[in-house]
């Protein structure tokens, strides 16, 4: 059983169109968003129970719930070849519509731990456009309550898939024409300097030790965020973000 937790995860599930069993609402709890929830949910066709905090708290006692949560089917993950499928429909479509070669983008992430991290790094993703993320199996946090309620609703829009080998898996993308550039510390370049105008992932890595020496060796070249402080290294999460939206930004420059 996997639970989404908090108001606004919950009404982003349901207008998603995500597969929802139940929504559960804490008795006593009001306002415009639960009644968007309520309303959201009837059209849809799920099941809406107000319930008491005794049974409230058989399915979660976290204290970020808001009083809300649904139950829905275990996540769903992509595969990897749906997400590269997905790539090469959108470029097609943007040359197809004259507006040019649309450079994918995808987020590989090796081996984060921490559920909030993952969460918060998913929010950025989605935010900035990301086409597709890839999270190692083991050693790795998945898509559970917590990391679905950190991001706000972003796991329901985005494609994500999970794989056994992450170096196996970007030499499969550089056989896609994929550039594959990391995040780290050691022997890179000022992320500011790059040009990201390529088909490319970003890696970024674990909490404490970065990306493995296997990764960064796949890696076509890594990037890092100079520190002009006294702490040498950014929360993965924040670095990610900073990371993304200069991509971005630098792909809608002439």
């Amino acid at each position: 059983m996997n639970i989404i937790i908090g108001r606004k995860p919950v009404l982003e599930a349901i207008n998603s169109g995500e597969e929802i069993e139940q929504v559960y609402i804490l008795f006593g709890q009001q306002g415009g968003i639960i009644k968007a929830i309520t309303v959201a949910a009837k059209k849809r066709g799920i099941k809406v129970n107000q319930i008491p905090i005794v049974r409230f708290k058989e399915f979660s006692d976290d204290k970020n719930t808001q009083g809300v949560l649904a139950i829905k089917p275990q996540f769903k993950y992509s595969t990897l070849e749906e997400i590269i499928e997905k790539t090469k429909n959108k470029k097609a479509l943007s040359l197809g519509e004259g507006l040019g070669e649309a450079f994918p983008l995808l987020l590989a992430l090796d081996e984060i731990q921490d559920p909030h991290n993952l969460g918060a790094i998913l929010r950025s993703a989605e935010c900035s456009g990301v086409d597709g993320v890839i999270l190692t199996k083991h050693n790795s946090a998945s898509i559970n309550s917590t990391v679905v309620k950190t991001s706000a609703g972003a796991t329901e829009h985005l494609m994500i898939c999970q794989v056994n080998n992450l170096a196996n898996t970007l030499d499969e993308l550089k056989k896609e024409n994929f550039w594959i550039v990391g995040s780290s510390l050691n022997d890179a370049k000022d992320y500011s300097e790059v040009d990201y105008k390529i088909p490319m992932v970003l890696v970024v890595g674990n909490e404490e030790k970065g990306i493995r020496r296997l990764t960064a060796e796949k890696c076509d070249f890594l990037i890092n965020i100079p520190m002009k402080g006294k702490l040498q290294s950014l929360n993965v999460s924040v670095a990610s973000g900073i990371l993304l939206f200069e991509i971005i930004h630098n792909r809608q420059l002439s």
